[in-house]
């Protein structure tokens, strides 16, 4: 049986155990990096939509789309980091502003469907890769 050793270069692996030591400090900054391109996706989509094509005069007050933000990072218990992007809850008024926004992207009886956060999450896939993937290398940069 053929015996093959190959030495890595001392820097390298240097650099990859620093990396392996900083990973629960850079993957949040670089979760969050990519959640804030995602936020502001579907900031603008749902702000092209409340209030637009209906019978009626619209009674948006923006209460949803201010409640609309980012989480933090935080690891689940398989050891995943995760950030969301979400509504704060409740309203002014006691609704839930997650069922609005429900009502909102699948619609209702006589309410058609206005998608904002499916649209968002396609076209904001790509720009939330290069974004994550421009803060890795630069957090790895600073090790």
């Amino acid at each position: 049986m053929a015996k093959a050793n190959i030495k890595m270069p001392e820097e390298f692996l240097l650099k990859v155990s620093r990396l392996a030591d900083q990973t629960d400090v850079i993957l949040p900054k670089v979760l969050e990096v990519g959640g804030e391109v995602v936020l502001d996706k579907v900031k603008g989509n749902l702000s092209k939509v409340v209030g637009k094509g209906t019978k009626y005069p619209s009674k948006s007050t923006g209460e949803l789309l201010s409640s609309l933000g980012l989480s933090s990072a935080k690891q689940d218990r398989n050891g995943n980091f995760n950030v969301k992007v979400g509504f704060a809850e409740p309203r002014s008024d006691g609704e839930s502003n997650a069922k609005l926004a429900s009502i909102i992207e699948y619609g209702k009886h006589g309410q058609p469907a206005k998608p904002f956060l499916k649209p968002a999450r396609n076209s904001s896939r790509k720009p939330c890769i290069n974004a994550m993937v421009a803060k890795l290398e630069e957090e790895i940069e600073k090790i």
